[in-house]
């Protein structure tokens, strides 16, 4: 309690935003796959690429949002970003062919690698070092609190057979906005605890692109979150076409709601074990959990062998993920905080690639083949494991180094 007296006004208007921001995301968004193949009659690939367009955007937005956020301020491309994302979601409700949905899907991929990574600066400004894994980790469960409702609000506005909930999604942010605008208005955060940066942004992508330890970590985490995407994207096309899984629409609805309720249950005893070693080997045991798990899916046969499965990829899922904003944080430039988190937004190319890589394989194995589809899933989600590791080395070499300078120097 102490330590959440200590959090900003900002941060909670963050974490209270994100909740209902993820809650509206989630009713509609991952509905998207099942809508545009069902009701719209787009082939797999196809779908497979509207998806996956969101975080191709993202990856070409991200680094320069997170620059800007550090030269322009957060406030700025905090709240541009936010009213943009409005008409974006107005844009979803309204789309209709193909193109549109194409090109909505882009905006929001835009939208969202600009918000996100500002946001987790901004956190990162206005909480003190002590109380960093905590605020981090109150954001990741404020996602999950919104995705546990989101996909039952889903189901119940129909977001499978509608675009109407987008428009319901367009109002939440536009409340979220405005929210953070008045907190803005009413703290001088601005002022004292955001220092712009004077890093040109020539500068800060070369300061970027020779920090091996932040490549290396990005190479891993694309191939982890290549299987990670697979959660909102094959998954729920396996599940509406499969013959073997009843109403795949609810069920995939179903298991959304479960993952989120299990990252609330797990996330902060798996996280109080995690904490105690390094965030490297947290990564390393969450691509380990969605490898397995992922080729698991080949067997299921019922509802409560696919609730166990989820509960397997939601364990790596927290391993993955908890401490991914702490390693960040703690190999970024203090002056480039924001390009540091901007340049997670790399990542996201793994959203690009598993989306891409189970739309061709359902496209040319469809779902009498699951050992091959998910098969191919798990390699190429372990492949991640081998780089991982070369980044755990990399990061023991510095800390020995470290030990070796101060000893000198004493």
């Amino acid at each position: 309690m102490k330590h959440l007296k200590q959090i900003h006004p900002l941060g909670w208007n963050i974490l209270v935003g994100t909740i209902f921001g993820r809650m509206a995301t989630s009713m509609s968004i991952p509905f998207l796959a099942i809508y545009l193949t069902q009701v719209k009659d787009v082939s797999a690939a196809m779908t497979g690429t509207i998806i996956a367009v969101s975080s191709l955007a993202g990856i070409l937005s991200s680094f320069y949002g997170g620059y800007l956020s550090d030269k322009l301020g957060r406030k700025v491309v905090l709240l541009t970003s936010i009213f943009v994302w409005v008409l974006v979601f107005i844009g979803f409700g309204m789309a209709d062919s193909v193109l549109a949905f194409f090109i909505m899907n882009a905006l929001n991929g835009v939208c969202k690698s600009v918000f996100e990574p500002t946001s987790r600066a901004l956190l990162s400004d206005i909480t003190e070092p002590e109380n960093k894994l905590m605020i981090f980790n109150l954001r990741y469960a404020a996602i999950n609190i919104g995705v546990v409702f989101g996909p039952i609000l889903g189901i119940f506005l129909g977001s499978a057979k509608t675009t109407y909930p987008f428009f319901i999604a367009a109002a939440i942010y536009f409340l979220y906005g405005s929210s953070l605008l008045l907190t803005f208005m009413k703290t001088d955060v601005s002022n004292q605890a955001i220092q712009t940066s004077r890093i040109a942004f020539r500068e800060a992508f070369h300061v970027t692109r020779r920090d091996k330890l932040l490549l290396l970590s990005l190479i891993g985490i694309i191939l982890c979150t290549t299987g990670y995407s697979q959660l909102t994207s094959t998954l729920p096309q396996y599940f509406a076409l499969s013959p073997e899984i009843a109403d795949g629409a609810k069920t995939f609805s179903i298991l959304l709601s479960l993952n989120a309720v299990v990252v609330l249950m797990i996330q902060y005893p798996i996280i109080r074990i995690a904490k105690k070693y390094s965030p490297i080997t947290s990564l390393m045991a969450g691509n380990l959990f969605i490898g397995l798990s992922l080729f698991s899916f080949a067997f299921v046969k019922g509802i409560w062998m696919i609730g166990f499965l989820v509960v397997l990829f939601t364990i790596g899922e927290v391993l993955l993920f908890a401490m991914m904003d702490v390693l960040i944080d703690d190999i970024s430039n203090p002056d480039m905080k924001g390009t540091y988190f901007g340049a997670m937004g790399f990542t996201q190319f793994g959203n690009v690639l598993g989306p891409w890589i189970g739309g061709l394989l359902l496209d040319s194995y469809g779902v009498s083949q699951p050992f091959i589809l998910f098969g191919c899933l798990m390699l190429v989600t372990l492949s991640g494991l081998p780089v991982l590791m070369l980044v755990k080395k990399e990061m023991d070499r510095k800390v020995k180094g470290t030990i070796i300078k101060e000893h000198v120097h004493v």
